[in-house]
């Protein structure tokens, strides 16, 4: 896993947890101020804690309030990319286990991401097939009402 000096993730790597010593606490968030960033409802953000696919443990505020971290926005927009693209919530809770047991877990991670695009390839692959049939389909019916339509006459206003 590579860190920069702030203990922080790098772009070179996802967001992935480190230890609770490497939390931050600049951007001190709320759950409603994560979803507005990210994107998510709140009862979402829940849901991807209950099933642990945050890299780290939610912080608590005073009076037990969720309280996140840049880098936790940073995590989840990684499981909202995964999930968008079709990858199941056991597949990144797996991802995300494999990242919280840190270094000697990469080439795992590697394989679950590069299954998970040879299936999105696939994915691509059929819908070029659905958008080749689909074109076909409208350039027949666009023919077919081209020639059953008149032609309008000479001078008519249109």
């Amino acid at each position: 896993m590579t860190k920069n000096p702030g203990n922080e993730p790098t772009d070179d790597l996802p967001a992935e947890p480190v230890g609770n010593d490497a939390r931050d606490t600049a951007g001190d968030l709320s759950i409603g101020e994560v979803a507005a960033r990210t994107g998510l409802t709140i009862d979402t953000l829940r849901f991807y804690e209950r099933e642990g696919i945050l890299a780290n443990p939610v912080r608590r505020g005073p009076g037990g309030r969720r309280r996140y971290a840049e880098h936790d926005i940073a995590w989840l927009n990684m499981c909202i990319v995964l999930r968008g693209s079709g990858m199941p919530i056991p597949a990144i809770r797996h991802y995300t286990e494999l990242a919280r047991a840190g270094e000697g877990t990469e080439r795992e991670r590697l394989a679950i991401l590069r299954e998970h695009k040879t299936r999105i390839a696939g994915q691509i692959a059929q819908l070029h097939q659905c958008m080749d049939l689909i074109g076909y389909k409208i350039g027949v019916y666009e023919d077919y009402l081209a020639e059953s339509e008149p032609e309008p006459e000479p001078g008519a206003i249109l």
